[in-house]
């Protein structure tokens, strides 16, 4: 009798609890939270711009440099969107400006309806730049 007494508890009373933190979990991002590859290549093409403008071609130097662009790229766009729940994925690649062309693809498993990307290319006399970020929402 006294185990009863001591852990009665009433389903009923534990449904409006249940009911709000299902309400509040949500499985897709609002239309406020969703990504837009607008404000993400408005940030790539930012930092190409600010970090590379004075730059000339150097293949010691382009390792350091994509590292470092994009993990500007990322901070940026975890800083200025502030999209909750979404991962960041960024790809740098820099080349030597010779006239020649350069073909990229990727291929990503996502949900298109919550998932995005952005891009952006950056060219002087000396090199080019193209950089890739994409967003994958958590559920």
């Amino acid at each position: 009798m006294l185990f009863r007494s001591a852990f009665s508890c009433s389903c009923s009373s534990l449904l409006p609890i249940v009911a709000a933190r299902m309400a509040e979990y949500s499985i897709r991002p609002s239309f406020k939270e969703k990504l837009r590859p607008a404000a993400v290549k408005s940030i790539i093409d930012s930092v190409l711009k600010e970090r590379l403008a004075e730059k000339s071609y150097s293949p010691e130097m382009t390792a350091q440099w994509t590292r470092e662009i994009s993990d500007e790229i990322k901070n940026k766009l975890k800083s200025e969107l502030e999209l909750p729940r979404y991962k960041f994925v960024v790809q740098v690649v820099i080349g030597e400006q010779r006239g020649e062309g350069v073909r990229m693809g990727c291929r990503c498993f996502w949900d298109a309806e919550t998932d995005g990307y952005g891009e952006a290319t950056f060219r002087n006399d000396s090199l080019f730049c193209v950089a890739a970020a994409f967003g994958s929402y958590l559920y």
